[in-house]
């Protein structure tokens, strides 16, 4: 599959949820996991750029996120893609884009560090 670099240089990114794991099968709530068997967690984030907004749904190892991230924080994302996707089930095909990055690191916990020492 194709993976596309995003250019994230120029966009506001925050939180809109906090990150949960990524569930592999519904029907048993199977948690998705990578290659090596490290977990895979979903952040959902708000996408700002060039005047429009976007929730994208981003997967990324457990071990990529970093700091509080709720509602509203300001987060960075590192080395994201996108893939397009396209599968058939039920008779009914199915298509759309999967991002994915390497790290989703929180942005509110530097800002209060830059405060404290600014202080």
């Amino acid at each position: 599959m194709r993976q596309i670099p995003v250019d994230v240089s120029t966009a506001t990114v925050m939180a809109a949820k906090a990150p949960q794991p990524k569930v592999k099968d519904r029907r048993t709530g199977e948690i998705a996991t990578d290659a090596e068997g490290v977990t895979l967690m979903t952040v959902e984030v708000m996408f700002s750029s060039n005047d429009e907004v976007e929730i994208l749904k981003v997967t990324v190892p457990q071990p990529g996120l970093s700091g509080e991230m709720t509602m509203g924080t300001p987060v960075a994302l590192t080395g994201l893609v996108a893939a397009p996707w396209e599968n058939e089930f039920n008779g009914q095909k199915r298509h759309g884009i999967a991002f994915r990055a390497v790290a989703v690191t929180s942005l509110a916990e530097s800002a209060s560090a830059a405060k404290s020492k600014a202080a």
